[in-house]
């Protein structure tokens, strides 16, 4: 059974995986699995891969949810998007590393802040 916070998480990624198509970014993967880690989206922004971090929070939490993405978090984010370009990637492409945050109210009505190139 789900707990609280992963069905948040749940509901963070969906309302991000909607803004993405809105914005025409073309959807790659969700929930890619490495043995580093896992990536919350891929996906192409014209001519970028864009490795995606979503970050789901209620409103009034301490940290907002892009401080929540570590220098540990990142470096597992980095490492499973070098294994997904050395398996999927045929050519060299331009990426980066983008944070979405997505703050609910109510689990109904979401805000959510799209940083591209949070970290490098």
């Amino acid at each position: 059974m789900k707990n609280k916070n992963q069905i948040l998480g749940e509901l963070g990624e969906m309302v991000a995986v909607k803004y993405l198509a809105k914005s025409k970014y073309k959807l790659i993967s969700t929930n890619y699995k490495t043995k580093a880690g896992e990536i919350d989206i891929i996906a192409k922004d014209r001519s970028h891969l864009v490795f995606i971090e979503v970050k789901t929070r209620e409103t009034g939490e301490f940290l907002t949810p892009s401080e929540a993405v570590n220098k540990e978090k990142q470096a597992k984010i980095k490492t499973s998007a070098e294994m997904f370009l050395r398996k999927h990637v045929k050519k060299d492409i331009s990426y980066r590393f983008d944070i979405i945050e997505v703050i609910s109210s109510d689990n109904q009505n979401f805000h959510l802040n799209h940083i591209k190139s949070a970290f490098a």
